[in-house]
């Protein structure tokens, strides 16, 4: 750094003291003082690479050094983008952590491993790091659940790719160059980024036609684009943008009041402006300020009335942002008839938005509940409040279980019952965060926000429960939410949980829904209702005790009955049993294995008809799959009853086709492969 550049174009100055950029950061310093080439033979990285040779069983010498390095760096970056909330994904900085994962789990592979065993390897940068960032040790097993499912998903694709990278490299030599339109595939099928591709080949001396890969790439954006535009053309970005040109943002008031007064600016009736409205016309209007809050930040839109002069009446169904800040009333003049300019007023359904208000609420105290409970891993990755439910999505990689729901329930709920007062402060986005708000990552802020604290904290005195960055509505008292409760929790996507919600009246009447089930049960066992668990448990016993002996029965049956019931026949000196069976088709398999033991030596054949369809099942004893693989048997008969092919294992395979009639022919077909 030598100079001085200035914007206007001024000559440049020489700085007062010029200096450079070396690089010396705290790792590189390490090296130094521990005497060492590297930052990887540092204390730190050495600890982490001595953990990979235990886990892998090889020595991080010679060609293996590069991929010990490889996984040391890339587990620690994964861990710390992890536990700061991020999660595999296909898109921003998901995508970035996944790409991270699998080039690490591509050297792992490299290594010789073929298990998703890389999850073990946290622990040990726990040990290393965690003192300093105790977030690592709160979010390990997030952690070492993404790590396992991750690199589940990533084995499972990269044979297939790999596969593919061969069969598309054999002919070439050292030197070759692979195409760009196969290093797209790999991308766009095998979830292959371009720089594993590229990883893989360098090994093999190889490259890739990168400009073939980026217009593959190219046209694949192409198609998307035009796959995704309007199909009606009507322009209306470039409606609302003039109409925010000539009205104006909306002024929105409805933080403090339930209904204003408002000067319709614009009117909109099947996307074009109109001068007036009559009745029954559906319509968008935009006035000057509103009470009517536009859906944004995951809460629904108000409804209510709008009365113009003269006794109309405009009945709002939703609100929408138009053009960032123009809010569009959307609905139908009822009655009566309005022109622009017309001064009105506007009021709010104040039901329907009490009820969102306390939804909203409770999902800023649900966040701050599943961060105390979960780790500080969980932030929230979507929301939906209604008035009759809300759902919130956040991130974490298992399922929660119902000790833990019911945790997060009750810390909820005690938060409720504190009926503290709501607190909004508006200020800078970067003071507000150095308050210790929650800001949600991906969310674009203005120059000024709203900081909503809720709540005092229920293990440490004198501190907020909960402080976020929000511009929704909100109760005025966490009493007003009155009760909480979580109605589901489940998967939404990898590493993304949902829970489902209610409050306030909706609750009540869902926990006096369960009860009325619970007095059901009750009621049909002639029980208490406090007893009813154990009998629902002791029937559903009962139950499976008898399925299992029905099925027992079913197969000693199919054993026992029909042509072979002296034993199996012979066909070219092979012991064969083929039979129609009366059994749910998942007992296939197992009155198989039955079968080979009684024959010992020989191939069975076992046919289920449900509702016309055939399914096959085909089983060979060990000593004579070399000769007739199960797999080749089993498509056979699966072709006999009009399938394709079957698969499986050598020793046991199955397939199915859509005619059950023929199911005899199923049987002939293989005692024909037999007899050769």
């Amino acid at each position: 750094m030598q100079y001085e550049q200035f914007n206007d174009g001024r000559p440049r100055v020489s700085l007062p003291k010029p200096s450079i950029d070396t690089g010396m950061g705290l790792e590189r310093i390490s090296a130094i003082m521990q005497g060492v080439d590297s930052v990887f033979e540092t204390d730190l990285f050495v600890n982490l690479i001595t953990a990979s040779e235990d886990l892998y069983k090889v020595k991080a010498q010679g060609d293996q050094t590069a991929s010990f390095r490889v996984i040391a760096d890339h587990l620690r970056s994964a861990c710390f983008l992890i536990a700061d909330g991020v999660s595999p994904a296909n898109e921003g900085r998901g995508y970035v952590l996944r790409r991270i994962m699998r080039r690490a789990m591509r050297h792992a592979h490299i290594l010789g491993t073929r298990e998703p065993n890389m999850y073990q390897l946290v622990g040990a940068l726990g040990r290393e790091m965690g003192d300093a960032y105790p977030d690592l040790l709160r979010a390990q097993p997030a952690i070492e659940s993404a790590f396992q499912q991750e690199e589940q998903s990533f084995q499972r694709t990269l044979g297939r790719g790999l596969a593919l990278l061969d069969e598309a490299t054999a002919t070439l030599g050292k030197g070759g160059v692979l195409t760009g339109d196969v290093a797209f595939k790999l991308y766009d099928t095998f979830g292959f980024p371009l720089d594993l591709t590229q990883d893989v080949l360098r090994g093999r001396e190889m490259t890739v036609d990168e400009p073939g890969y980026n217009a593959a790439m190219e046209e694949q954006r192409t198609r998307s684009q035009e796959n995704s535009k309007f199909t009606a053309g009507d322009g209306s970005d470039a409606v609302w943008h003039s109409v925010r040109d000539a009205s104006g943002a909306t002024n929105f008031q409805g933080y403090e009041a339930e209904e204003t007064s408002g000067t319709l600016k614009t009117a909109l009736v099947g996307g074009a402006q109109v001068k007036a409205l009559k009745t029954g016309d559906k319509a968008e209007l935009v006035f000057d300020q509103s009470p009517f809050y536009a859906e944004s930040g995951g809460q629904a839109g108000d409804r209510g009335e709008i009365f113009f002069p003269g006794g109309a009446r405009f009945r709002v169904n939703d609100v929408q942002k138009r053009a960032s800040d123009v809010f569009a009333h959307v609905g139908e003049m009822v009655t009566g008839a309005a022109k622009v300019g017309d001064v009105a007023e506007l009021k709010i359904d104040r039901v329907r938005r009490a009820k969102i208000r306390a939804n909203h609420s409770a999902t800023h105290l649900l966040h701050a509940a599943l961060r105390n409970k979960l780790g500080k891993h969980v932030t929230q990755k979507g929301s939906l409040v209604e008035a009759d439910y809300f759902r919130f999505d956040f991130s974490h990689t298992a399922p929660m279980t119902r000790e833990e729901i019911e945790t997060v329930e009750a810390e909820v709920n005690a938060v409720v019952r504190q009926n503290a007062e709501a607190q909004i402060k508006v200020m800078a986005p970067d003071k507000a965060i150095e308050a210790g708000a929650m800001a949600l990552f991906g969310e674009k802020y203005g120059d000024e926000v709203r900081v909503l604290r809720l709540g005092n904290s229920v293990s440490e005195a004198s501190a907020p429960y909960s402080v976020e960055l929000c511009g929704g509505t909100h109760v005025a008292r966490t009493g007003d939410i009155a009760v909480f409760v979580i109605t589901s929790e489940g998967g939404v996507a990898q590493g993304v949980r949902r829970i489902e919600g209610v409050t306030g009246e909706a609750a009540l009447a869902y926990l006096k829904g369960q009860a009325n089930i619970a007095r059901e049960i009750a009621a049909q066992f002639k029980s208490p209702i406090a007893d009813a668990p154990g009998r629902v448990s002791a029937l559903a016993a009962e139950r499976k005790k008898l399925e299992a002996e029905l099925a027992d029965a079913r197969k000693k049956l199919a054993m026992g009955g029909g042509g072979s019931a002296s034993g199996p026949e012979e066909v070219n000196g092979i012991k064969f049993i083929g039979k129609i069976v009366d059994v749910p088709a998942k007992d296939l398999k197992g009155l198989a294995d039955e079968a080979k033991k009684s024959v010992g030596s020989g191939v069975v054949v076992f046919v289920a008809v449900t509702e016309g369809r055939a399914t096959v099942v085909v089983g060979v004893t060990d000593d004579l799959t070399k000769r007739f693989p199960a797999g080749d048997l089993v498509t056979k008969a699966v072709q006999a009853v009009g399938g394709a092919k079957g698969g499986g294992r050598p020793d046991m395979a199955q397939g199915g086709g859509p005619d059950g009639a023929k199911a005899d022919d199923a049987i002939g077909a293989v005692k024909a492969a037999l007899a050769g």
